[in-house]
């Protein structure tokens, strides 16, 4: 195996403006070491606010509108949490289009507390394994996710973690999975 696994792959982070900026920062030096190309795609046009703590944080550039994308365009798939932004995302109609896409390939896709209520919102939580913040519960349950309250939780490629205590974890098994479900895409082409 190489020191960069995930070269020449791109991972799709697809945030709006509130997300749990560590949530993202996070994984993307992670993704960034293992030679992927991690873009941020959001409805926002040019930057998105992250939060960090109790405020705003920073802002962060956007490679791409969350209406100008495909599934088909990316590897791997990042869901941050952060209540306003999943807030947002719920309501964008582009949202249930790219993750739907996204788990209906079979490629890996990684999300983090509030993050995991997406899957409910792209009606893709049917019969999955779970775990989220606890705000997320309700709606996976109605959705049909089976809820787990391990901190971090592998479904086949989909990696959900409860929050960012074990946020380390949760990027250690997301690199993991990824790099298996690329391997799995590969070996199936």
């Amino acid at each position: 195996m190489t020191d960069q696994p995930l070269a020449g792959k791109t991972v799709a982070i697809l945030v709006a403006n509130g997300f749990e900026e560590l949530e993202m920062t996070e994984p993307q030096r992670a993704l960034l070491k293992q030679g992927a190309a991690p873009k941020i795609i959001s409805p926002e046009q040019g930057l998105v606010n992250g939060w960090h703590g109790a405020a705003w944080g920073h802002y962060f550039p956007t490679d791409k509108h969350v209406g100008d994308v495909l599934a088909a365009d990316f590897d791997l798939l990042v869901l941050p949490g952060g209540d306003r932004s999943v807030a947002k995302l719920a309501n964008n109609p582009h949202t249930r289009r790219i993750i739907g896409s996204f788990m209906d390939a079979g490629k890996g896709v990684a999300a983090i507390g509030k993050g995991v209520e997406l899957l409910a919102v792209a009606e893709r939580a049917k019969g999955r394994t779970v775990t989220a913040a606890e705000s997320a519960h309700a709606a996976l349950e109605a959705a049909g996710a089976k809820l787990s309250e391990d901190a971090i939780v592998t479904d086949r490629f989909l990696v959900t973690a409860k929050d960012q205590e074990n946020l380390a974890d949760f990027i250690d098994t997301m690199t993991k999975v990824f790099v298996q479900a690329v391997e799995q895409r590969k070996q199936a082409a």
